[in-house]
Parts: structure tokens; C-alpha cells; sequence
């Protein structure tokens, strides 16, 4: 529907997002690697191994052997930096770019990567929670990335983003006209989606749902971090 090009929110404790860039080029790094200039059967073994699969994040749960290289539960965080092809990890990255430097900013270094990682981590059990008996992996930064979405629109609404709208239009809006209408999209697609399809919503959902909450909650304490001296 749109793709996000920029916004008019300067950075105020932080003189560059160096967590958001590293996020990326790990993302990157990672794609290059395993899936970029590798055969469909390989990949589809990286996915299997390094994703989310929640009957078998499920079965580790309940004390029965890992059918991967990793032990199930460090899935809910390798799984966040495997993408099934290009488009894929550059919808996520450019979302992330747009975003995230001023969830970074508020929440410091540490303590943006930190909930990052949560934000993943929580729309990936949302995720099981609601598919226990997937044998399909999830994979991909969208749960995490969900979070800092969510984050953005709790301490910046009003924000001005702009936007390509229907892939040409340009247009600015306010943040919570924009990533509002993103996560309605969300809901929307999954109330619409069939079994077996490949898109992991509720993972969407759970990571902004987390962000959103964890956000409102610390809002305060982050709006009132001091500006750094230049």
C-alpha cells in the first residue's frame, strides 16, 4: 500500500542510530549469507533450522528433542534475522531505518537493542500461541520491527511521514495516521487470510501490541530524558 521514505523528527540524545544501523547490516550480513546466492533447498534447511517453527519451539516446551541446530528457543530470536528473499528484508530494513533512530534515541543504545529484541521476541510467541500446530517457520524482523512501529506512534503522533503512497504518490502525514493505518492493515489481512498462508500476522500484531504497551507505560520516564549538550 505505501512505502515510508522519511520523517521530520530530529534525534535529541544521540548524535547517530548506530543500534538501528548495526541491526541492519546484521540483517544484511546474514541474508548474504545464507540466502542471497544460495539453492532453494538450502535455504529452505536455513529457514527449518534457524526459524520459528512453533510445533517444535512447542515439543522442546514440553521435553521432547529439537529437530534443528538450534535449541528451539533461541529461534524466537535467530528467526528474526533470516529473510525468505529481497524484498522481504528490504520492506523490514526501510521501515527500520525510517523508525527507529528515534526509538533509539529515547531509550538510549542498550536499551533500544534490548527492546528490539523483546518486540521480536514477544510477536514470535504471540505467534505459537496462536499457531501451535505450524510446521511452518516464521522468519523475518517484522515482529520486531512491529515494536518500534508502535513505539514511534506512542511518542510521536504527530510527527509528519512521508510517504509513497500506492507506490508513486508522495504524500506526508501525521505518524499516527500512517503506522495507525498500518497495523489496521494487519488486523485486516489477518481476519482475511487463509490457512497456509505465509504471512505471519499475529507475529505483526504481537510485536506491536508489546511495543505499544511497554512504550505508554515508560513514556514519561522517556520523554523526560535530558537533551545531550552539543
Amino acid at each position: 500500500m505505501f512505502i515510508p521514505l522519511h520523517d521530520d523528527t530530529p534525534l535529541r540524545l544521540i548524535r547517530f542510530q548506530f543500534v538501528t544501523l548495526t541491526i541492519i547490516v546484521l540483517n544484511v550480513a546474514v541474508f548474504l549469507w545464507t540466502g542471497a546466492f544460495t539453492s532453494e533447498a538450502t535455504l529452505a534447511s536455513v529457514n527449518s533450522g534457524f526459524g520459528l517453527t512453533p510445533s517444535h519451539f512447542l515439543s522442546f516446551v514440553q521435553a521432547a528433542p529439537s529437530n534443528g541446530p538450534v535449541i528451539a528457543p533461541f529461534t524466537l530470536i535467530t528467526s528474526m534475522f533470516i529473510h525468505a528473499n529481497w524484498m522481504h528484508l528490504l520492506g523490514n530494513m526501510l521501515f527500520l531505518w525510517v523508525f527507529a533512530d528515534n526509538i533509539e534515541d529515547v531509550y538510549g543504545y542498550f536499551g533500544f537493542a534490548i527492546f528490539y529484541l523483546l518486540a521480536g521476541i514477544a510477536g514470535g510467541l504471540l505467534h505459537v500461541a496462536m499457531l501451535p500446530h505450524s510446521t511452518q517457520p516464521l522468519i523475518g524482523a517484522s515482529g520486531a520491527v512491529s515494536g518500534v512501529l508502535a513505539a514511534y506512534v506512542v511518542l510521536f503522533p504527530k510527527a509528519r511521514v512521508w510517504i509513497l503512497l500506492f507506490m508513486r504518490i508522495p504524500i506526508p502525514l501525521p505518524a499516527i495516521w500512517v503506522l495507525g493505518g498500518w497495523f489496521l492493515l494487519q488486523v485486516f489481512n489477518l481476519a482475511a487470510s487463509r490457512p497456509g498462508q505465509d504471512i505471519a500476522w499475529w507475529d505483526h500484531i504481537g510485536g506491536f501490541a508489546f511495543g505499544l504497551v511497554l512504550t505508554y507505560f515508560l513514556q514519561d520516564i522517556l520523554r523526560g530524558r535530558t537533551p545531550r549538550r552539543i
